[in-house]
């Protein structure tokens, strides 16, 4: 295992205990509005201050992109933690157990290394580039599914800009009419996982920020998967438009997508 990715799993660890012991006292926590249905807690700022010092410790000059603290410059700008401490606050704070933390290590804008984790379930998916994914340490694919219609889909609406909402519900009709079903449990993080490792089929969703789908778009990509933003490029990390599933799914789930789409949403 990458020593890195070691350290990585290290800092998740340590902010699962965190977030494992908040959330037996979840009336007793403050939590605060970011903006219109974006909370964040004192849970998410002590795990990512966490995750912070475990990564820094071992790696002091890495730069950082975390949700809470933003972005921070290191004297080594090649390498950049990207981090989210608590993948589904709003989950979290209403006691529905779908959330987790996700960390990635990127080299020039290239994702290497991954972990998502499931304190709920002590559920740790990891990834190295060229290395394959793992879930607790057996390996992982994705399924063998090979038709949009018998697929299952993870997605995400919208929940604080509502802009596109009518686009949403027009791609999210047409596919509940070719698929076997989709899902919205509120974790992209944990839903990118879950395609990895063949619990979903597929996934989509729009508006995403880099910390959700960095370390889950390199486990599904290592399991064997497929992920792009709407173009069919890899640009997803700065669009934050995400398009992943098997390699038979993604195809016909990436042309029925680009046929809803307008040319000012398509990236």
């Amino acid at each position: 295992m990458h020593p890195a990715l070691n350290i990585a799993i290290k800092a998740a660890r340590r902010a699962g205990q965190i977030i494992n012991r908040a959330s037996n006292d979840i009336d007793l926590l403050k939590v605060a509005s970011k903006q219109p249905n974006d909370f964040v807690t004192e849970v998410d700022k002590a795990a990512e201050k966490a995750i912070i010092e475990t990564l820094q410790e071992a790696y002091p000059g890495y730069g950082i992109l975390a949700e809470e603290s933003g972005i921070s410059a290191g004297q080594d700008s090649e390498y950049q933690w990207i981090i989210d401490p608590l993948d589904g606050t709003t989950n979290f704070i209403h006691g529905m157990p779908q959330y987790a933390v996700s960390i990635a290590l990127a080299k020039s804008g290239i994702v290497e290394q991954a972990v998502v984790f499931d304190p709920n379930r002590n559920e740790l998916f990891t990834a190295s580039k060229g290395a394959g994914a793992f879930l607790n340490e057996r390996r992982i694919r994705v399924s063998r599914r090979t038709r949009l219609g018998e697929a299952l889909l993870g997605t995400g609406f919208p929940y604080r800009m509502f802009d596109k909402i009518d686009l949403y519900l027009a791609i999210f009709k047409e596919l509940a009419e070719k698929t076997a079903g989709q899902r919205r449990p509120g974790a992209a993080s944990l839903d990118l996982a879950y395609v990895a490792c063949g619990r979903y089929d597929g996934f989509w969703e729009f508006g995403l920020s880099p910390w959700d789908m960095a370390a889950g778009a390199l486990l599904i990509s290592e399991a064997g998967g497929l992920v792009s933003d709407l173009r069919g490029d890899a640009n997803y990390l700065e669009t934050g438009n995400l398009i992943a599933g098997t390699p038979k799914v993604f195809a016909p789930l990436l042309k029925l997508i680009d046929g809803h789409l307008p040319d000012t949403v398509r990236g």
